[in-house]
């Protein structure tokens, strides 16, 4: 009986701990508040170091970056790299990450 609850609690557990996919708006909370795509988070690309794992994002999970041309979303991609997130991408402006994220 110990064996299967264990078993029961370690598969819950890996089923948990599932890699997900987020997407993450680098830009302004005025920006954001303006108009983003459906689903994302807002962390500044300033602040996207201190504040990616308050947010539950983990290293594993694919995280998909945007700002208003691509430019901040780089600059954030770079930091997140730096920090271990090996699936992170910039999918540039917003117009251009509401075309991908359509066709995902």
């Amino acid at each position: 009986m110990k064996t299967l609850v264990a078993s029961i609690t370690l598969a819950l557990m890996a089923f948990s701990a599932q890699a997900k996919d987020v997407i993450i708006d680098v830009r302004s909370p005025q920006e954001f508040a303006a108009g983003h795509v459906e689903g994302a988070i807002n962390i500044e690309h300033t602040a996207i170091a201190q504040e990616i794992a308050k947010a539950g994002v983990g290293k594993d999970d694919t995280v998909l970056l945007y700002c208003q041309s691509g430019r901040r979303s780089g600059i954030a991609l770079d930091t997140l790299k730096g920090l271990g997130f090996s699936k992170a991408e910039n999918v540039g402006g917003i117009e251009q990450a509401r075309k991908t994220l359509a066709k995902k």
